[in-house]
């Protein structure tokens, strides 16, 4: 006869197994490991989170050195880059979340010579499986250890591979997709180019467009894989195994500032442009099936901020007119903030980065960081905004902060700093 006590102490290890993986799936949730957030649409789960946000409290601050690269979180640590004062460096920074000590720094030589607004790095660090993937202003591309910060592997953007510098600077974060990590450079013949993320060993290169500004997405249409490439000269559908063009839409931008993350959602690729404006793409059965929907050249037109999508509707910060509020299907624009431009400053280059905040409760409260470095919690929806709290957390900034575990993770030319929300 079986021992009862061996049998109970066999049934405990699946069960303390299954604990361990929902431990870990729950820690992974929290994380904000990538270009905005863990789906990379700009959405956190966060229940809990107060609709007014107060009196949030600071947690920790760092100095740091400038730059716009974002802040990404993963596995109890929190990254960024910068590029030290005086130096032609850059640095890929780690944090500990919870008391804000530097745990490491990877630094290497970088040239800005003829880089306009040059204060550091634009790319977010991607950590994905232990390894914090980055990519300098200037084509550096690094693969680290992610807690140790020891270099796996490296490519030099524009001395190995013949990338060509944007006007501004290399600023698409990297993306990785199955065991692939894809960087635009604008390499002579092929804008995107795909390394084994393991190894790096190249793949593949796809689209001879040079390099804009905006990471690609990588989404399922129809069932099959797609990944959204906005150029300076087309918006593209690109086979993410192959690198191969499946369709494309002309779209030469003046100055190159193709930057807003594109936006796919009801079979609509969505591009928010700042000179020429804004275009939809619908597509269709076959993969290389795409046509025009509409566009608008005066009334749509974004800069750096990355739109928001809703039941239908898009929330974009558009460059004259403040935050508007738009149909997907038809680009009929509903309100805007023009008046008082109360989400951010007015000025020639407007910023402020937004993300859904969804508590459980209700889906259509937002969190935005404006150029100020004020944090406003507000809602959105057919008719308006409404602001229900905002509170100053650091200094002027363009970059992209983290959402983690009740926290916002930010960072200025001078400081990253963590706050408690809740």
């Amino acid at each position: 006869m079986p021992d009862p006590r061996s049998a109970m102490l066999a049934l405990s290890f699946p069960v303390a197994a299954i604990a361990a993986a929902a431990a870990a799936a729950a820690a992974a949730a929290a994380d904000w490991p990538k270009w905005r957030g863990p789906a990379g649409d700009g959405s956190w789960e966060c229940p809990g989170l107060p609709l007014a946000i107060d009196s949030p409290e600071r947690a920790w601050r760092h100095q740091i050195g400038g730059g716009y690269s974002g802040v990404t979180v993963a596995g109890g640590k929190a990254y960024t880059m910068d590029r030290p004062a005086g130096e032609d460096a850059e640095r890929v920074l780690c944090f500990d979340t919870e008391t804000g000590e530097l745990l490491w720094t990877h630094r290497y030589d970088a040239s800005y010579d003829g880089l306009d607004y040059g204060s550091g790095p634009r790319a977010s660090v991607t950590v994905h499986a232990g390894r914090a993937y980055t990519l300098g202003a200037a084509g550096h591309a690094h693969c680290l250890d992610a807690a140790s910060g020891e270099v796996i592997w490296s490519k030099d953007g524009e001395g190995e591979l013949g990338a060509k510098r944007p006007t501004w600077g290399f600023a698409a974060s990297p993306t990785t997709w199955k065991d692939l990590v894809i960087y635009q450079l604008g390499t002579p013949d092929g804008g995107y180019v795909a390394f084994d993320a393991r190894s790096g060993t190249e793949r593949w290169r796809g689209s001879g467009d040079p390099a804009g500004y905006a990471t690609p997405v990588l989404v399922r249409h129809r069932g099959r894989d797609l990944m959204l490439a906005w150029t300076p000269e087309h918006v593209r559908g690109m086979s993410p195994h192959s690198g191969e063009v499946l369709w494309s839409i002309p779209y030469k931008i003046k100055n190159g500032v193709s930057i807003a993350t594109p936006i796919y959602q009801d079979d609509t690729v969505l591009v928010c442009g700042y000179w020429h404006g804004s275009k939809a793409i619908r597509l269709g059965d076959r993969p290389g099936d795409a046509e025009l929907l509409w566009e608008d050249e005066t009334d749509i037109r974004g800069l750096m901020a990355q739109p928001l999508y809703r039941d239908g509707l898009v929330y974009l910060l558009d460059r004259a007119k403040g935050l508007i509020c738009f149909e997907l299907a038809s680009g009929k624009r509903l309100w805007d903030d023009g008046d008082g431009h109360r989400l951010t400053p007015a000025g020639r280059n407007p910023q402020a980065t937004m993300v859904w905040a969804r508590d459980g409760e209700r889906d259509d409260r937002a969190l935005a960081l404006n150029s100020n470095g004020e944090l406003l919690s507000l809602t959105l929806g057919r008719d308006g905004m409404t602001i229900h709290s905002r509170a100053q957390i650091t200094g002027k900034t363009w970059a992209h902060p983290a959402y983690s575990d009740g926290h916002i993770f930010a960072r200025s030319d001078k400081e990253i700093v963590c706050w408690r929300l809740r």
